[in-house]
């Protein structure tokens, strides 16, 4: 892999951007995700999730308000799918769903020594950043921040700043290395409980506002300590799992991979096999588990 630059941007294709807009949308966000949304009328970015009724993952994403809009930063390949849901729960509230992928560009401020060079600082307030907006990712510092620009525009707040452009994999393997999925292959949808992809040490849950989707479960999850799964980071010796790629400790299965990028990856690993005794294997490759620390694991 080249050398990654000083203080890198990455350009992230794959990201698509609805903007909600109406003096209800902060009150129907709140009934739907999984966090408080109230700070985003304070100017504050948050990561939150949509769940099935039974808590398990469907949507993850980040939002920021922007322009007198509330900016919803999301997978592009669902981006449809999550439009029908939210319009599928709007009912008579007044809120407009728009998607506003082909104006604005979404970008990843790799690290934190990017994210100063625009002025962010950890905690996530929105920002202007030429005609679009930037902010501190709310999921953990050390990812730096996001950027949100005109495509007119393109890049060029960003190299202004003395930032560089990097190539895709830069924002993987940080992402990677500390541990935070992002989207439908890295966390499952439907087959993977909210808690278990880390969305409550990531900012992304509250456990002290009201009802959302998959509530009940979710809570009780928390309360009961019934969390046996979690997605951590793992290190690669041989060729790169593919995802979906059982891990194993002799005959026992011991979690699934999830993704990798060269010789690191996620994995969502059963939280007593951390503690196992004998290597653990996905295809050819042999895996050590290094949990970060934010994710609180042995």
């Amino acid at each position: 892999m080249a050398a990654t630059p000083t203080a890198p941007f990455i350009r992230l294709d794959d990201r698509g951007l609805i903007a909600l807009a109406g003096d209800e949308a902060i009150p129907f966000l709140q009934n739907l995700v999984t966090n408080d949304v109230e700070p985003l009328a304070a100017g504050r970015a948050i990561y939150a999730a949509l769940l099935t009724p039974q808590g398990r993952y469907l949507f993850d994403f980040l939002l920021a308000p922007f322009g007198g809009r509330i900016l919803l930063d999301c997978e592009r390949a669902r981006l449809d799918d999550l439009k029908r849901r939210l319009t599928l729960y709007r009912l008579r509230t007044k809120v407009t769903i728009d998607d506003i992928s082909a104006d604005y560009a979404v970008f990843a401020i790799a690290g934190v020594e990017a994210a100063r060079r625009v002025g962010l600082s950890d905690a996530p307030e929105a920002r202007p950043l030429g005609d679009g907006v930037a902010y501190a990712d709310p999921r953990l510092a050390a990812l730096g921040g996001r950027a949100v620009l005109p495509r007119g525009t393109g890049d060029a707040p960003l190299v202004a700043a003395g930032l560089n452009a990097a190539a895709r994999e830069t924002y993987d393997r940080l992402r990677y290395r500390l541990g935070v999925g992002e989207g439908a292959a890295e966390l499952g949808v439907d087959g993977t409980l909210a808690l278990e992809t880390g969305l409550e040490a990531l900012n992304g849950v509250s456990f002290a506002k009201g009802c959302y989707v998959g509530q009940e479960v979710t809570t009780r999850m928390k309360t009961r300590a019934l969390v046996k799964k979690r997605l951590v980071p793992v290190a690669i010796d041989g060729p790169p799992p593919a995802p979906g790629t059982t891990v194993r400790r002799g005959d026992s299965e011991a979690g699934e991979m999830r993704a990798a990028a060269g010789d690191i990856g996620l994995a969502l690993m059963k939280l007593d096999a951390l503690c196992g005794n004998g290597p653990l294997t996905a295809g050819t490759a042999t895996l050590t588990p290094q949990p970060a620390a934010w994710l609180g694991l042995p």
